[in-house]
């Protein structure tokens, strides 16, 4: 039986992943809206000023995204790392956890 040590690992790592991952895609879908957003602010000829600010929002979501990234393939590397050890495959936090990889693309 596999410690519960490298069970309770697996599951925060998993968990990890899944939490970025997550982060990763709203933080891209933020930056899609906010842009369409902004295009009918400008078209709707609003304030230049709240034009201006919400293009500073978008510009931050825009500059979380590459920052995200690598904190999730960071992420990814330290789960494949833990699901190298075949010795907890039959463990249902093992299985969790390779679905959740499966998931992940970089």
């Amino acid at each position: 039986m596999a410690s519960v040590d490298s069970k309770r690992q697996l599951k925060i790592k998993t968990g990890v992943v899944k939490r970025l991952n997550k982060e990763l895609e709203m933080y891209k879908k933020e930056v899609t809206d906010g842009e369409l957003k902004l295009e009918k602010m400008k078209d709707d000829n609003k304030d230049e000023y709240d034009i201006k600010k919400f293009g500073e929002c978008i510009g931050e979501s825009r500059a979380m995204v590459p920052d995200t990234r690598n904190r999730l393939k960071k992420a990814v590397e330290d789960l494949d790392i833990l699901l190298e050890d075949k010795s907890m495959s039959e463990e249902a936090e093992y299985k969790a956890a390779q679905e959740v990889r499966d998931l992940v693309v970089l």
